[in-house]
């Protein structure tokens, strides 16, 4: 899963929504939400199918899903697993009703992934992809930073790799470092 090669290229497969009911998100916020994110079984199996066949093709450098934390935490992994950072575009994300940048970093929308693709394999990802619902929405970056421009193009996310491993290692309920 974890980030491999600078000028590669981030792609965002599925859809996303405004389903952040029942999300970790919503507990720190105080929310419930109603908005669960629903199974779409055949939508599912195609994206399933889809991604595997890219993999099995060897399209496909690093692949997270985009279940729990959604695409900010994802990406987070990633980047921290690898050491490169990312630079990303919500704007580029594809997504139905949403329209706030903290719904679509934290959206846990079923059968999403968050995928590395090499420069040299666009072309056959992208012909692979057709018909489905993806967006090149970034690249790995050389410096270990996460970078995220929001939906109005400004940046939302500015975070060295250092910072992000240290509050991932900081309880946000204590503020005790468990390390």
């Amino acid at each position: 899963m974890e980030t491999k090669r600078p000028g590669d290229s981030v792609y965002v497969v599925g859809e996303t929504l405004n389903e952040l009911g029942g999300s970790e998100y919503y507990k720190l916020q105080g929310y419930i939400g109603r908005t669960v994110p629903k199974v779409r079984g055949a939508q599912a199996r195609k994206t399933f199918q889809t991604i595997t066949k890219a993999i099995d093709l060897g399209l496909v450098r690093a692949c997270h899903d985009l279940s729990e934390g959604g695409l900010a935490i994802a990406a987070s992994e990633m980047a921290l697993a690898g050491g490169y950072g990312m630079e990303l575009d919500l704007a580029k994300v594809p997504r139905k009703k949403v329209d706030r940048n903290d719904l679509v970093l934290f959206s846990e929308s079923n059968s999403r992934f968050l995928v590395e693709i090499p420069r040299d394999a666009k072309g056959e990802f992208e012909a692979l992809m057709k018909g489905k619902v993806y967006a090149e929405i970034g690249k790995v970056a050389e410096n270990s930073k996460l970078t995220v421009r929001g939906l109005n193009g400004a940046a939302v996310v500015d975070a060295s790799l250092e910072n992000l491993r240290r509050s991932w290692k900081t309880t946000l309920s204590s503020g005790v470092d468990e390390t």
